[in-house]
């Protein structure tokens, strides 16, 4: 089921998504290999990178209501407890600011290049 609606949202992307998508795309090269609409942990990700441990959520303004918000804040809980970072930005984020956007994406997968693996192992196993 999860997987059937996956691939209707891939289908069905909004203007913002396809633009990211667009970007996120050339980032391959640099061993950067993002998936859209992916299946993770109960939930539709957006956007998702299992190398860099990241995932790109673009939140249109149904996001701003409470009711939304806490089950957002909730499933990022849960994403984060399963070794991702979530990175979330507004649509209209996308169409105004679009580089600072690119620049705080560039900036976390800067982050995940430089954290060893290892350290990573260390501080799953540590707590």
């Amino acid at each position: 089921m999860a997987n059937e609606i996956a691939r209707k949202l891939r289908k069905t992307m909004t203007p913002q998504e396809v633009k990211l998508w667009a970007h996120l795309r050339l980032l391959k090269s640099r061993g950067f290999k993002f998936r859209r609409q992916v299946p993770l942990r109960g939930y539709i990700v957006d956007f998702a990178c299992f190398s860099a441990r990241l995932i790109i959520e673009l939140d249109g303004s149904q996001h701003g209501v409470d009711e939304h918000a806490e089950r957002d804040r909730v499933r990022d809980e849960v994403l984060e407890r399963g070794g991702f970072g979530v990175l979330r930005f507004w649509n209209v984020e996308v169409d105004r600011d679009f580089d600072a956007v690119w620049m705080v994406i560039s900036e976390a997968l800067r982050n995940a290049e430089l954290k060893p693996r290892w350290v990573e192992e260390f501080g799953r196993h540590a707590n």
